[in-house]
């Protein structure tokens, strides 16, 4: 496995930190406070940074960052399934087991999505329950409501 590299972004919905190596993004999540970035910022983390902040002012609906998310074989189908999720858009966690070929695991999907080490790029905000209400987002539903909204208003 090549080094990880490290840096922080602050986002109007708190700050995120971003790691990769020289080939994918291993992760985006939500801090508390800023950390320490490494020295020097790898190609990738500047267009991982750049990318974000081009999503949060309302000018990128899609990424084109590598990404290398860690997880079981079901995760990573079911983390598969976010990502053809269109922006702006939401879906159920039922449509979402249905569309990973598993119909009765809802809250398996559920589970999956809040073991998500990529958020935003892998977008498992646009999960909703299916009488329309948040569900539930492992950064917090303010969160979530906020990145839903910046898509809605941003289409």
């Amino acid at each position: 496995m090549s080094e990880m590299h490290c840096c922080f972004l602050e986002t109007p919905a708190g700050c995120l930190r971003i790691q990769a190596d020289e080939t994918a993004v291993h992760e985006v999540s939500f801090q508390e406070k800023p950390g320490v970035s490494d020295p020097v910022l790898t190609p990738l983390l500047k267009q991982a940074r750049r990318e974000l902040t081009e999503y949060f002012a309302g000018t990128r609906q899609s990424f084109d960052l590598p990404l290398c998310p860690s997880g079981t074989a079901f995760q990573l189908r079911i983390w598969q399934v976010l990502q053809t999720i269109p922006y702006g858009t939401t879906i159920s966690y039922q449509q979402e087991a249905e569309a990973a070929g598993s119909p009765h695991a809802w809250r398996a999907v559920g589970g999956a999505n809040g073991a998500n080490p990529i958020v935003i790029l892998i977008p498992c905000h646009r999960v909703i329950r299916a009488d329309g209400s948040l569900g539930g987002y492992s950064a917090g539903l303010q969160r979530k409501a906020f990145l839903l909204h910046l898509e809605k208003s941003g289409r």
